[in-house]
C-alpha cells in the first residue's frame, strides 16, 4: 500500500466502525488487536496487507473484503504474505534506554573500521524517514546505527570524532523530533538531552542550540510550557549576545530564527498574544537577514516557514481571518511534506472558528490526508485526536467532519 492508500483505506475503516457505533476499544477487542493498532491503521500509519487480517477486520466491520477493500485479493499471494510493521518507534525506544555501547566503555582500545561517509549517508536517510513519518523503517533503521555511531564517536582516530560526534547528535536530533511526532515526549526529551551532549563533543556548537530546540519542543508536547520557555530563551539570549559582535553566518541565523519561532508557540500556548506576536516579528527579521529558505540542521528555517508558522500562531490566538489570508497565498512547494500537511491542517482549523469548512480550498481534498500524516505529530495536541479519523475542530463543526472524510 501507498501513503495514499493508507490513508484512504483508513478512513474508509473509521467510516464503517462509526456507522455501526462501534469505539475503537471495541472494534479492537472483537477482532482480537490492540485499540493502538486500529488508532494507526484509521490514521494511515498502519498498513493491512495480508489478505487474513483484511478479512478479519472486514468481519469486524460487518461487511466484506471487497466492501472494504476494493482491490484485495481473492486469495493468499502464493509468494507468501506481506510483512506488516506496525509504524511505531518501539526499537529506537530501546536505543535510548541505557547506555548504547557499555562494552566501549571497559575496552575502547581497539577501534573498528568506520566510514563516517556511509554513516553521514545513513544519518540523511534518517532525516529523510523522520520528515516522511515513515516510523517503522526509521526505527529499524536506528536500532543498528546508533550504537555504531557511539562507537565511532569513542573509537575513531581522533582526527575524525569531532565530525562522528556530530553526526551522533544530528541522529538524535531527528530521534527526538519522531518522538514529539509520535506524542512519546518523554523519550523526545531523552533523545533530545543526548544531542546536546554529543554536539558539546563534536565541537560544533551551533549543534547544540539546534538541539535545545529539539529540547524545547519535547516540553511543548509535554506542556511544561515554562521549560521550554526557559530553555529556549537562555540559548537565544546566548547566540543574540554572541552575534552582537560578529556577524552571524547563515546557519547561525537558521538556528536563532527557529527559537524566536518556539518561543511564539510557547506564548501562543500560554495565551500571551503580545509576546507571541513579539517572537514572530523577531523571527520575521532574522529571515528577511538570512533571505532564503535554508535547511540547515533540519530546521527548514526561512521566510516561508515563517510565515506558516504565522498562520499556526494566528489560529492559536483566534484570529482565523489573519490565518486564511496568510495561508492561502503561501507557496510551499519547496519544503517538506511535514510543512505542507500542518499548513493545510491549520488553514482547516482557521475555516473551521469561522464556519466556512466548505469554502476551505483544498480543505476537504487535503484535510483527511494532513490529519492521518501527522496524526502522531505534535499538531496533534492542538486539536487532533488519534482516536478519530477527523480533528476535534472538524467533528465540532457542522459539515467539518464529513468533508475531511469524504475529501
Amino acid at each position: 500500500m501507498t501513503s495514499e492508500e493508507r490513508r484512504a483505506f483508513g478512513a474508509r475503516v473509521a467510516g464503517l466502525r462509526e456507522a455501526r457505533g462501534l469505539t475503537q476499544k471495541q472494534l479492537a477487542a472483537e477482532i482480537g488487536r490492540t485499540a493502538s493498532w486500529l488508532s494507526q491503521v484509521e490514521r494511515g500509519i498502519q498498513p493491512v496487507n495480508r489478505l487474513d487480517v483484511l478479512r478479519l477486520l472486514a468481519d469486524g466491520l460487518g461487511v466484506s473484503v471487497q466492501e472494504l477493500r476494493a482491490d484485495a485479493p481473492a486469495e493468499e499471494p502464493t509468494d507468501g504474505p506481506a510483512v506488516e510493521l506496525p509504524n511505531d518507534l518501539d526499537q529506537a525506544r530501546l536505543v535510548i534506554s541505557g547506555h548504547a555501547v557499555p562494552e566501549v566503555l571497559l575496552d575502547a582500545t581497539e577501534p573498528g573500521p568506520t566510514s563516517l561517509e556511509e554513516i553521514q549517508r545513513a544519518v540523511d536517510r534518517v532525516w529523510e524517514l523522520t520528515h516522511a513519518n515513515e516510523f517503522a523503517e526509521l526505527s529499524a533503521l536506528l536500532g543498528p546505527l546508533v550504537p555504531r555511531i557511539e562507537r565511532a564517536a569513542r573509537t575513531a582516530p581522533p582526527s575524525e570524532r569531532g565530525r562522528a560526534w556530530g553526526l551522533l547528535s544530528r541522529t538524535y536530533q531527528a530521534l527526538s523530533s519522531a518522538f514529539v511526532r509520535q506524542g512519546e515526549a518523554d523519550a523526545a526529551w531523552v533523545a533530545a538531552d543526548r544531542a546536546i551532549r554529543a554536539a558539546e563533543q563534536s565541537g560544533n556548537t551551533l549543534d547544540v542550540f539546534a538541539s535545545v530546540f529539539r529540547l524545547s519542543q519535547a516540553f511543548v508536547r509535554l506542556k511544561h510550557l515554562d521549560q521550554a520557555e526557559h530553555s529556549a530563551t537562555t540559548a537565544l539570549n546566548a547566540l543574540e549576545r554572541h552575534y552582537a559582535q560578529a556577524a552571524a553566518a547563515p546557519e547561525a541565523l537558521s538556528v536563532m530564527g527557529a527559537l524566536h519561532l518556539a518561543l511564539a508557540l510557547i506564548h501562543a500556548r500560554a495565551g500571551d498574544r503580545p509576546r507571541a506576536r513579539e517572537e514572530m516579528k523577531r523571527a520575521r527579521e532574522v529571515a528577511g537577514r538570512l533571505g532564503e529558505d535554508r535547511n540547515d540542521f533540519n530546521l527548514e528555517f526561512g521566510p516561508t516557514n515563517v510565515e506558516i508558522q504565522t498562520v499556526s500562531i494566528a489560529v492559536e490566538l483566534g484570529d482565523a481571518g489573519e490565518a486564511i489570508e496568510v495561508g492561502t497565498e503561501l507557496d510551499t512547494s519547496a519544503l517538506s511534506l511535514e510543512r505542507r500537511a500542518r499548513l493545510k491542517m491549520d488553514l482547516g482549523r482557521a475555516y473551521a472558528q469561522r464556519r466556512q469548512v466548505g469554502e476551505a480550498p483544498g480543505v476537504v481534498a487535503g484535510c483527511r490526508g494532513a490529519v492521518s500524516r501527522l496524526g502522531s505529530h505534535p499538531r496533534r495536541s492542538q486539536g487532533h485526536d488519534p482516536g478519530t479519523s477527523a480533528p476535534r475542530w472538524a467533528r465540532s463543526t457542522p459539515g467539518a467532519e464529513g468533508a475531511c472524510r469524504s475529501g
